[in-house]
């Protein structure tokens, strides 16, 4: 009897360690097709600081809401890079891409620039009822190297229709919402310092 029970272990042993592990899926999102217009000699200097996310959009993980209070993550589907540098590279991509502003750098101690761009991206996930869709919830602020004062603030909210129920669908929904969110507070800045010389 102990053969047979030392028997049966090992092969419960020898099935467990057999099961392959899921294969995690990773995503990235592609910026969209912008012309390079050439920088503008007398214009502004932005600089792009850190965008904040709260604890739970910093591990990859995709996240889902469902009703008004559940949440969650798919453990397989993951984004190759934190929501939270997504964004900040293809804002940095999209302002200097628009040919509005002498440079666009990233925010360092050393780096001097005209006015700061941080922000805060609260939402990025899948959204199952009513229906599916994609949100994206981003706050930006405008800030004044100069004077340290916020001179712009601006809360960016929208959804997307997700048209199929299969992760690839959820991923292209969410890309279509950032670029239309990023365009939007490009267009935001903008015009927020349409009327600000340079080294005021």
């Amino acid at each position: 009897m102990k053969i047979a029970h030392l028997v049966m272990l090992a092969c419960v042993a020898g099935s467990v360690s057999c099961v392959k592990e899921r294969p995690i899926h990773y995503y990235t999102l592609n910026p969209p097709a912008m012309p390079q217009v050439p920088a503008k000699p007398d214009g502004l200097v932005l600089l792009v600081g850190q965008i904040t996310t709260p604890e739970a959009l910093q591990d990859g993980r995709i996240r889902y809401r469902s009703g008004a209070n559940e949440v969650g993550a798919y453990e397989y589907h993951r984004w190759s890079e934190r929501p939270a540098k997504m964004v900040h590279d293809l804002l940095i991509q999209t302002l200097r891409a628009s040919g509005k502003y002498r440079q666009v750098q990233e925010a360092s101690s050393a780096a001097g620039g005209d006015y700061l761009v941080r922000g805060r991206l609260s939402e990025f996930a899948e959204i199952d009822e009513p229906g599916i869709r994609s949100r994206v919830s981003l706050r930006l602020e405008l800030v004044d190297r100069k004077t340290g004062l916020v001179v712009w603030d601006h809360v960016y909210n929208r959804d997307e229709p997700v048209p199929g129920k299969a992760m690839g669908d959820v991923v292209a929904s969410l890309e279509r919402n950032l670029h239309q969110v990023i365009a939007a507070a490009a267009s935001g800045i903008e015009a927020a310092t349409v009327s600000r010389p340079a080294g005021h």
